[in-house]
């Protein structure tokens, strides 16, 4: 039973990493699945899934620090002048997420400021989404 546990908080956590990055991972699904089969787990199911996630979405700011500075969209450039890093709360959103540290890298952004508004969105959206599991179960 404790095998199973660990490789299924290690799949959590890969899904989690490549969800955040361009490669599919749907980790939102694993960790439903997860808490739902071992809520007791359910503290360490988190902060594995907003670490990995944070890792994968400052993997992407990296990159985009290190990519040739490239034009915004207007609308893009608006929020990031506007908010400023805090924007990234947002880099959990389906579709746009995946940009946004990617755009406050070639905006270059804050790293500390930036690290903590994306972890933070990324830490809520999994504890709403545990929560949400919870309470059906």
């Amino acid at each position: 039973m404790m095998d199973a546990v660990w490789l299924a908080l290690g799949g959590l956590t890969v899904s989690a990493f490549t969800s955040a990055t361009i490669l599919p991972g749907n980790s939102e699904v694993v960790l439903a699945a997860f808490v739902y089969k071992w809520p007791d787990w359910l503290w360490l199911a988190l902060l594995l899934a907003t670490v990995a996630n944070s890792a994968g979405s400052i993997t992407s700011l990296w990159l985009g620090r290190r990519a040739p500075r490239k034009e915004l969209s207007p609308r893009l450039e608006r929020w990031f002048t506007r908010f400023g890093p805090a924007v990234l709360l947002l880099s959990w959103v389906p579709l746009i997420g995946d940009a946004l540290p990617l755009a406050a890298g070639w905006l270059r952004l804050p790293w500390l400021a930036s690290i903590v508004w994306l972890t933070l969105g990324k830490a809520l959206r999994y504890l709403v989404l545990a929560w949400g599991v919870l309470a059906l179960a």
